[in-house]
C-alpha cells in the first residue's frame, strides 16, 4: 500500500445496473413488489432508472437495439452490468495516476447522470472482471438535458473524453 493519501473519497453506492430481457416484468417486480419509484428513462438504449431510497436501480433491456453494449458475451452470462460507487470530489489527474500506480486500467470515462445528478465517472474492472463505476459528486444536480422524446422523464446519456480535464 502506498503511503500517499487515497484520492478517492467514498460516499456510498450510487446505483446498480441489472440486465433484463423483459422490461415489463422487471418494472412490475421492482415497482410493484419492491415499491421502487419511477426515475428517468433512456428509451434509445432501453434503460429505465428506478429510485430505491436515495439510490437508483437501473434496468437495462438487452432486447432493445440500443442496448448492444449491455449484451453479455455469452448466453446466460452476467446479468449485472456494473456497480457505481459514489465518491466525494475527485481530482481527475490524481485518480488516473492512483489507478495506474495500482495497475488498474480505466475502461472508460464519462459524464452523465446518477442518483446524485450529472457528474464525472471512471469505469474500471475489479480483479474478478466486475465493472465498477467511480462517480464523483454532481457538477450540477438538476442540469439534465431533456430529449424530444414523448416521455417527459427521458434523458440524454452523454459520454465525453475527460482525459483532457
Amino acid at each position: 500500500m502506498s503511503s500517499s493519501a487515497n484520492p478517492i473519497s467514498l460516499v456510498g453506492l450510487d446505483h446498480v445496473v441489472f440486465l433484463v430481457d423483459d422490461m415489463k416484468a422487471a418494472l412490475a417486480f421492482y415497482q410493484g413488489v419492491l415499491g421502487c419509484q419511477p426515475g428517468y428513462a433512456y428509451p434509445d438504449v432501453g434503460m429505465e432508472q428506478l429510485w430505491c431510497g436515495a439510490s437508483l436501480i437501473v434496468l437495462w433491456d438487452t432486447t432493445n437495439p440500443g442496448a448492444h453494449n449491455a449484451i453479455p458475451p455469452v448466453v446466460g452470462g452476467r446479468n449485472v452490468d456494473h456497480v457505481c460507487i459514489a465518491c466525494g470530489p475527485l481530482d481527475h489527474d490524481t485518480v488516473r495516476k492512483h489507478l495506474v500506480h495500482h495497475g488498474v486500467q480505466i475502461e472508460r470515462e464519462a459524464f452523465h447522470g446518477g442518483a446524485r445528478g450529472m457528474g464525472h465517472s471512471f469505469y474500471i474492472l475489479d480483479p474478478f472482471g466486475n465493472k465498477i463505476e467511480i462517480k464523483g459528486p454532481p457538477v450540477y444536480p438538476d442540469g439534465r438535458r431533456q430529449t424530444q422524446s414523448q416521455n417527459p422523464k427521458a434523458l440524454v446519456l452523454e459520454d465525453i473524453d475527460l482525459r483532457s480535464s
